[in-house]
This record gives structure tokens, sequence and C-alpha cells, in this order.
């Protein structure tokens, strides 16, 4: 570890002590994020952090994420696709709305304001952004930055102090996850075999392009094991803030504000869309209570368009259904990586017949 990086943990370590003092959920998580953010672009100064740091922390969270599977629960997910999809399909309908409501409102243009409102990963999104030749970057990262940071923020609050029950943990931790299995010694076959899974997946994830491989390809090996019928082995409670502190490090570091030039007229639209659309997934949240037996909590962060290890942390925290969240995020991340750009495009190609307009890249 370099001089930069080692003051980059001291930082991140600093901003999740603060947040843990201050009783903030996810501390571990968004205290880091938020001292680099304020470190990098309130005082200017330079933070690093290595790629290998941040897959570290998502192989751990990935399998936090995976051991709460079993048959049982593969069954339960196999009878919500329905559910699953509608969730989906609506939570995209109004992200689309949003966005065609900020171009109309600020004059971006149509492919920036539908790339950028989508809840999907800023890879993904600017992997589209090189196939349309008018959608700017620069607009696409603002706006899928400060929905990130709505959600990250606003869902855990949510979750919290109004849907979480007194009896939760709120120490932001997965410490729900980290006592099941608590009987499951590491000594133990079964560790090798998780071992070897872990490992296996790890290698074949980024050849098999799966979106976020470093978390995806623990989580399905012990999701696969799991669901197989292995006990396995649990994580010490100190390895998981690790490794929230790890991600969240690296998503301050990435987050960049500073290079839009019109961000205080696009800003309010942004705030609009994104808090809009974590308020649209709680209503959602809620339609799935009535569709199936889950609580609200469980509902809303299996709905709510965040990522998987930030919904899977808080679900993790609260005591939530965390195999259900997880399901719910993973269906959704899909669909935006497959299907989504296939809607995005053929609305674009209809708003060029309408108006004339020239867009580009198909």
């Amino acid at each position: 570890m370099g001089l930069q990086t080692g003051k980059t943990l001291i930082l991140a370590l600093a901003g999740g002590a603060i947040f843990q003092l201050l009783h903030i959920p996810l501390a571990w998580l968004l205290g880091p994020m938020t001292m680099l953010l304020i470190w990098r672009e309130v005082f200017k100064r330079k933070a690093t952090w290595s790629h290998s740091l941040r897959n570290t922390g998502l192989c751990v969270l990935g399998y936090m994420m995976g051991i709460t599977f079993n048959a049982e629960v593969a069954g339960q997910i196999a009878v919500q696709l329905p559910s699953m999809a509608a969730a989906t399909l609506a939570t995209v309908a109004f992200a689309l709305v949003a966005g065609w409501i900020t171009v109309k409102r600020t004059g971006i243009s149509m492919a920036s304001g539908l790339l950028g409102s989508i809840p999907g990963g800023l890879s993904q999104m600017a992997v589209l952004c090189d196939e349309v030749e008018d959608a700017d970057m620069t607009v696409v990262t603002f706006m899928q930055t400060i929905r990130v940071m709505a959600v990250v923020f606003i869902v855990p609050f949510l979750a919290f102090h109004g849907l979480a029950s007194g009896g939760a943990a709120v120490n932001g931790t997965a410490a729900a996850a980290a006592s099941a299995a608590e009987s499951v010694s590491w000594l133990s076959w079964n560790t090798v075999w998780f071992a070897l899974a872990v490992v296996i997946l790890l290698v074949l994830g980024p050849k098999l392009h799966l979106p976020t491989p470093y978390m995806l390809g623990p989580m399905l090996a012990a999701a696969l094991l799991s669901v197989a019928g292995l006990d396995a082995p649990t994580l010490p409670h100190w390895s998981v803030v690790t490794a929230q502190v790890l991600v969240g490090a690296h998503m301050g570091v990435t987050t960049n504000l500073s290079s839009l030039e019109n961000w205080k007229k696009l800003l309010p639209y942004a705030l609009f869309g994104a808090v809009g659309i974590v308020l649209f997934s709680l209503g959602t949240g809620y339609l799935l209570t009535l569709w199936h037996p889950m609580s609200l909590l469980t509902a809303f962060l299996g709905s709510a368009p965040g990522g998987m290890t930030e919904m899977g942390v808080t679900g993790a925290a609260l005591g939530a259904d965390l195999s259900i969240i997880v399901s719910y995020q993973m269906f959704r991340l899909l669909f935006i990586l497959f299907i989504a750009p296939y809607i995005v495009k053929g609305l674009l190609r209809l708003y060029r017949t309408r108006t004339d307009s020239p867009v580009k890249g198909f």
C-alpha cells in the first residue's frame, strides 16, 4: 500500500468513525464515501484508491449475501418472478418519465436525459453513451451520481428510522447475516468447498462478463452451495465492517462532480428525479407486500433503485429478508443490462422520427 493510499485509508476510517459516533445508518460505508468526497471536491485534494481493495470488499459483501440463500428461498424467488418483472418495469418507466421532464426543463439532449435517469450502473450507462453520439457523458454521469447519492442516503434513513422494527439492529453492519450459520466452523470441509467455489467464480466472472463480477461471483458461489444444502461458514463482524470501508472509500474517490458546467440548472431536476424514484419505490414496495407475504422493509429495499451492495448491507443490518432483496436487485440489474438499452434506443428512434432530430449511434 502506497503512502497516498494509506492517507486515503486514514480519511476513510475517520469518516466511518464520525458517522458511527453520530449514529448515521451504514456508517462504515457512507462515512468513508462522504469524507473522501469532501476531501476531493471541497478541499481539492488528491485521494487514491486501488481497484483491488474495492474488489476485495465486494467479494466479502457478495459472499455475505450469497449465504442467505437456500432451497426454500430459491423456490420462493421462482414464484416471485412476475412481481420482480412488474416492479422493475414500473421503476424504469417512472425513471424515463422523470428523464423526459428533465430534458424539457433543462434543454439537455434526450439521449442524455434518458440514460441519466435509468436506475442502472455508471459503467453500463457509459457503454451506452459511447453508442449514442448525442449523449453527453458528463451530464449522464452527473445525473447517475446524484441518483446514487440520494439512494444511498435516503433509503437507509427511511429503512432505519421509518420501517425497521424496534428490535432491529441499527449499527450499520451486517450483524444479522454474520450471526447466521454461527455454529459452522471455518476448520471444516464446507469451508474448502465454499472457498473453491468462490475462487472459481471469481476467475470465471470477468470472462463471462458478469455485471460486478467480484460481488456476483462470490454471491453466486455461496448461493449455489447453500441451495445445495451445505452449511456456510459465517463471516466475522470485523470483516464485514472492513468490506464496507473498502467499498465506501472507492465510491468517495471515484465520484466526480467538478466537471459539470451547468450543474446548478440540472441539479434541482436531478434531485427531483432521484427523490421521486425513491418514493415511487416505497409505493411499489407496499404493493409487493399485498402480492407476497413479505415485510414492507424487505419489499422497499428490494425495489429501491440502489445497488445490491448498499441495499444488501442495509437489509442485513436490519434483519430483513436479504435473499429476496438481492434477488429483486439482481433481476433489475440484469434487466438494465440486457433489456433497457433496447428500450432506450427504441424511444430515441421514435423521438428522432417525430422531431426529425439526428439521434445517431444506431
